[in-house]
């Protein structure tokens, strides 16, 4: 576009809309410029160290107004349109998913399990049922021969990692066949039925997130602090309404962190990936002419 002509000035902008559904308009990407209605007041301009992604230097992150520490002397961000999530160091994003009180996605599904089928499973256990066969009979699983206990473990230890995911494609159904094992193992060591409840319990909290998704209680957004992040020596606040994603309504609804969890090893790294969850609050400016990237408030 640039050499045939086509845009007076090189740049491309982003804003976009996080309530398309009261004003039924999506946002928009602009060639050659930026709409003054989408934003307010100046961008702050940050110039591009790495082209290629767009990469710029970040300074520190700020969670509740307190130094993480981690990128006081410097970060490395892209702000990246097809990311949905902000991604950043495991190191920090576990910090904010602990402010926030996020846990695994996984976590939660699993303490689930735990809390309505818990006793219907120790219960199918302990009257000899076929432990295979116990997770379809409590209705989490759908039961076709193949897939069981020992089937869905065999492949995470046999088989490549793309067809272990195939066989637990039902995180619940996954969820029980673990508490299953679990609960057969102090089964075996003939320990209480409480204790093996409450085993199973702690043993939800340790599995780690696919992706790294975490949920948080949709009520304690109020209580949830503000992160911040410092680019071009001005902070960029998100508010938890900002970063935090509900998914459903009504009882359904289900509250997902913003934030994912992606280490960047040096020397492209440490990276933060600034992804919609950032530049849905800040309008974005890609400026192609000067080589820099630009921020304002979106409007």
């Amino acid at each position: 576009m640039v050499e045939q002509g086509l845009i007076s000035d090189p740049v491309f902008s982003f804003w976009l809309n996080r309530h398309a559904d009261d004003e039924g308009e999506g946002g928009e990407i602009i060639f050659g410029g930026m709409d003054p209605k989408h934003y307010v007041g100046e961008h702050t301009y940050v110039p591009v160290t790495q082209k290629g992604y767009w990469q710029f230097d970040m300074g520190d992150v700020l969670v509740g107004g307190k130094s993480t520490g981690f990128c006081a002397g410097g970060c490395a961000a892209i702000a990246d349109s097809g990311t949905s999530l902000l991604a950043g160091p495991t190191a920090i994003i576990t910090e904010i998913n602990e402010k926030i009180g996020a846990a695994g996605v996984v976590s939660q599904e699993c303490k689930t399990i735990v809390s309505q089928y818990g006793q219907q499973i120790l219960d199918l256990l302990l009257a000899e049922t076929q432990p295979k066969k116990v997770c379809s009979q409590v209705g989490l699983c759908t039961f076709d021969g193949t897939r069981g206990v020992s089937a869905g473990i065999r492949s995470v230890v046999d088989d490549e990692p793309v067809k272990s995911n195939g066989l637990r494609t039902d995180p619940m159904c996954s969820a029980c066949e673990m508490a299953v094992v679990w609960m057969q193992n102090q089964l075996a060591q003939n320990k209480t039925q409480d204790l093996i409840l409450d085993y199973v319990n702690q043993l939800c909290n340790r599995l780690p997130s696919p992706m790294g998704e975490s949920a948080v209680d949709c009520a304690s957004l109020g209580s949830m602090p503000d992160i911040e992040f410092t680019i071009g020596g001005k902070k960029f606040a998100l508010k938890p309404e900002e970063y935090i994603l509900k998914v459903g309504e009504g009882a359904a609804a289900q509250c997902i962190s913003g934030f994912t969890a992606m280490d960047i090893p040096p020397p492209r790294g440490p990276l933060w990936i600034l992804g919609d969850v950032f530049m849905g609050p800040y309008h974005t400016v890609f400026d192609y002419g000067k080589l820099r990237v630009g921020f304002a408030k979106a409007a």
